[in-house]
């Protein structure tokens, strides 16, 4: 079931967003060569105790992972993509680190990620494959107005993977999101325009380009969570939650100017 939220409702999901979006832009501050990833754990934990908001991880038992999660954020680190349950690693220059951040304020949820490289020794092919997630994820963005399908979302993103070079994986992908962190539809990183749900306003989605330099397929860690390349290239993700309306996608996870 899709619920379709009201502008008041929207206003308040742009609360929490604006506080991920807050704790998200810290967090890329503070990653530098030395800090150990439980640091930005603890970090994101005593951002979420001093805001009153509610991690959308703590706990969090889908039928994917192993267990509960027990941290508030995921960090992913080089050919780690998605789910990364904190460690204890020390960064060093020129990894590419993936934060993944959901939390409940007042009831409402919101959900973004973003790749930073750490340092000052970027690999150009690093930066080339954040950029490309962030160009589809903005393309996807534009999609999201009313009378278009979630197929066009899928397709434009999908379109900058392919034209990119990147093999795209279609197991994981966007979402619904509103009272909960994950609702319905399910949004793939890969469609055919005019195909599938029809978007309307009211819609709230956290859309998530995410691949690697190389294989589009995945394996699991030990850990029972942390999904990485199959061939060990290194990967990038980006997430905002947006609201579909009359007036065209409103991002509720952007930085504040």
């Amino acid at each position: 079931m899709i619920e379709l939220k009201t502008a008041a409702e929207i206003d308040k999901m742009a609360v929490t967003g604006a506080f991920v979006a807050r704790t998200l832009a810290t967090l890329a501050g503070e990653a530098e060569p030395g800090v150990d990833l439980m640091q930005l754990e603890h970090r994101a934990r005593a951002l979420i105790a001093d805001s009153g908001a509610v991690s959308c991880y703590w706990d969090y038992s889908p039928s994917f992972g192993r267990g509960p999660f027990r941290n508030v954020i995921c960090l992913s680190v080089n050919d780690g993509v998605l789910h990364g349950l904190p460690r204890s690693y020390v960064l060093r220059d020129g990894d590419v680190l993936t934060m993944d951040f959901a939390v409940t304020i007042d009831g409402w949820a919101a959900d973004s990620a973003v790749t930073v490289v750490v340092g000052d020794s970027n690999d150009p092919a690093d930066t080339a494959l954040v950029e490309s997630t962030r160009r589809a994820l903005a393309a996807g963005i534009a999609a999201a107005v009313p009378g278009n399908h979630l197929g066009d979302i899928s397709a434009a993103i999908g379109v900058v993977a392919a034209a990119d070079g990147y093999a795209v994986n279609t197991d994981f992908g966007g979402h619904g999101i509103g009272r909960t962190m994950h609702e319905d539809p399910h949004v793939p990183n890969r469609g055919k325009p005019g195909r599938g749900l029809l978007l309307a306003p009211g819609m709230t989605l956290a859309l998530e380009p995410w691949w690697g330099r190389g294989t589009n397929q995945l394996v699991v860690d030990a850990d029972g969570w942390t999904l990485r390349s199959a061939d060990g290239s290194n990967t990038a993700h980006s997430e905002h939650t947006i609201a579909v309306t009359e007036d065209g996608p409103r991002v509720l996870t952007a930085v504040a100017d």
